[in-house]
């Protein structure tokens, strides 16, 4: 899915930090048991799998970039004016670099 109006990236953010965490809680049991299912149950377990693929939304790093994608939103605001972009902290005024907007 694309990030809200903008055509340069993907967004992996959950619409709140407990319930990214939940996820994540989720996809990675899933995997872990079925992993450590399959010599209990046999092949079975493994349908767990992509369970929990499913919940991590692909892949465990597409969820570690959704989880800091979470955290981040409302802090960071990115801008372009004049072919020039900057990343400010919002309702600070100054970008990355600490220079002012």
């Amino acid at each position: 899915m694309k990030s809200g109006g903008r055509s340069d990236g993907f967004d992996f953010a959950s619409a709140t930090l407990a319930g990214h965490i939940g996820r994540g809680v989720l996809g990675f049991g899933s995997i872990v048991g079925s992993i450590v299912l399959v010599g209990v149950v046999g092949p079975v377990a493994l349908v767990l799998l992509p369970a929990g693929l499913f919940a991590l939304r692909g892949c465990p790093m597409c969820w570690a970039v959704g989880l800091m994608q979470t955290v981040s939103r409302g802090r960071l605001q990115r801008g372009c004016e004049n072919g020039r972009c900057t990343l400010t902290v919002a309702g600070r005024g100054r970008d990355h670099e600490g220079a002012a907007v």
